[in-house]
């Protein structure tokens, strides 16, 4: 219902409002709106070499790309709905801390695996942006997404239609009607950045 409220009514001073809850009243509201906002935003920067390292699946990965598209959207309210929702495909589909982790090194070359299937090449990534492009030896694919800062450590994360088309492509799930509720998501929500949530 507060998510629809907010949908219907718009505007930064509502959005604002909502998130103000979200953090309390007290003392720290203004640090628990940045908070929520930069998990929401993917504001969190990370540097080239905080990305070396092992990474493995935690959670779904949920940002928006704007404050304009999180007001339309709903709010920090519809991404943890989002979240939610994107976390029973995975289930679904087999998305686990076992079979979906990444290690990046910093001689440039990756390896990992995705949904059980091993990747490996090399990155590119810009710190500034945020950017990271993944070329695999194995399957000579170009996996363009972002990195942000998480509360577990990084979320890789990618254009909706991308994330779709990347698990299809690597699980080789053709057929797996499931899978399309992250198209529906992207097209939902343009300006929607879905993927992984991981830790150490």
């Amino acid at each position: 219902m507060a998510a629809m409220t907010l949908v219907a009514c718009g505007g930064g001073n509502i959005l604002t409002g909502v998130l103000s809850g979200l953090a309390g009243t007290d003392g720290n509201a203004a640090s628990g709106i940045g908070n929520v906002l930069t998990s929401v935003l993917g504001l969190d920067k990370v540097t080239e070499a905080g990305l070396v390292g092992s990474w493995r699946y935690v959670n779904p990965g949920v940002a928006f790309t704007s404050t304009n598209v999180l007001a339309k959207a709903g709010g920090e309210v519809v991404a943890q709905q989002i979240e939610n929702k994107l976390k029973n495909v995975y289930s679904s589909v087999g998305v686990k801390s076992s079979n979906t982790y990444f290690t990046f090194g910093s001689n440039k070359q990756f390896e990992g695996k995705l949904l059980g299937t091993g990747l490996s090449g090399t990155y590119t990534y810009d710190a500034s942006t945020g950017a990271i492009n993944m070329k695999t030896a194995l399957l000579g694919i170009n996996i363009n997404g972002y990195v942000t800062g998480s509360a577990n450590g990084i979320s890789l994360l990618f254009e909706g239609k991308k994330l779709l088309s990347l698990l299809q492509t690597v699980a080789s799930l053709s057929g797996n009607s499931t899978l399309s509720a992250i198209g529906e998501l992207s097209t939902n929500y343009d300006g929607l950045r879905l993927g992984f949530d991981m830790s150490r």
